[in-house]
């Protein structure tokens, strides 16, 4: 490569960083006068890189909006947290569906990663785990999740197609207030406007999505993640569950997040520790009962079931199995 096409990307990289940079402030770092940085930023305006001219006594040169992305330069470090990134929304299953679009990304920039820095995310991948092992999941369409999130910024409500998990296809029309990532799926949360009231939507369930005309204002409240997970605790099931458990808050949230049980801490009294343990009422809902007393085992706390009754079987047979292995010889 050239000493000056070296310097026209060196250019590139410095208007990359952000901001505006002085022809003084190029001209210093580049080694060269003001007119040869002029004449670097014209070839880059010849390979349509958007470059800006500010005028001023703060102008400069800086990188504007283009129709088309632009040779990117990254440093090592900035290279190797994009892969991570990519290689975690893979694992995490948080791709859209284009998924060639991942692999093809990770492609280009592993290919002129410089062999130590190469070498140096094998060796990361191969020690990297994921709690979350998820299956092969459906994904939302690109497209759609740019809708919803322009629909999100500008408040504007969009008419949505959803099939329910019972597999019942519905139009609604939809406020949505924010796009979530959790547990490997995408949502959105927002209020449905036939029925009045908040609702979550899974985006891999949406067919099809469309702006509508008009707005809406944002509420106050939660924000979207904490909607989301509230709308997971008390979604309808067939079991509504409700225990008081003698514990700290941490101790109960250990095994009982936000997204499966809402938890009410009783008011303290005056001069009494928030982080001390004491009775704490915890509801849920759920569809089977049997996966509750091994939970409720690995608290170690001692708890109270007000309801269902059910659940007080469950929790006796549990017992009984433990108690009769235990004395096994």
């Amino acid at each position: 490569m050239s000493r000056p096409t070296g310097r026209v990307l060196t250019l590139l990289e410095l208007l990359q960083s952000g901001g505006t940079r002085t022809v003084a402030e190029l001209a210093e770092r580049l080694g060269v006068e003001g007119r040869t940085v002029r004449r670097y930023v014209n070839q880059l305006i010849d390979l349509d890189v958007p470059v800006e001219s500010v005028r001023g006594r703060y102008g400069g040169y800086r990188l504007g909006p283009g129709h088309r992305l632009p040779p990117l330069m990254l440093s090592d470090d900035e290279a190797l947290a994009v892969l991570l990134g990519l290689v975690a929304g893979r694992r995490a299953e948080l791709t859209t569906a284009e998924r060639t679009a991942n692999e093809t990304a990770s492609a280009k920039i592993r290919r002129v990663l410089p062999r130590h820095i190469a070498r140096r995310l094998d060796t990361l991948l191969e020690a990297l785990d994921f709690t979350d092992q998820p299956g092969e999941l459906d994904h939302p369409d690109a497209g759609l999740l740019l809708t919803v999130a322009d629909a999100v910024r500008h408040r504007r409500p969009v008419s949505i197609r959803y099939t329910d998990r019972d597999g019942r296809r519905s139009e609604r029309t939809l406020h949505p207030y924010g796009i979530v990532a959790h547990a490997g799926r995408w949502y959105v949360t927002g209020k449905d406007a036939q029925v009045g009231e908040d609702r979550t939507f899974r985006l891999d369930r949406i067919a099809d999505a469309r702006a509508l005309p008009g707005s809406f204002e944002a509420p106050v409240g939660p924000a979207p993640a904490q909607r989301v997970l509230s709308g997971f605790a008390t979604a309808e099931y067939r079991h509504e569950v409700i225990l008081r458990i003698h514990g700290t808050v941490e101790q109960v949230r250990a095994h009982l997040p936000a997204a499966v049980a809402s938890l009410e801490e009783y008011e303290s009294t005056a001069g009494e520790d928030r982080a001390a343990e004491r009775w704490l009422r915890v509801e849920l809902r759920a569809e089977r009962l049997d996966w509750l007393p091994r939970v409720l085992a690995s608290l170690d706390r001692p708890f109270v079931i007000e309801r269902p009754t059910e659940l007080r079987d469950h929790v006796i047979a549990l017992a009984d199995r433990l108690t009769s292995c235990a004395g096994r010889a």
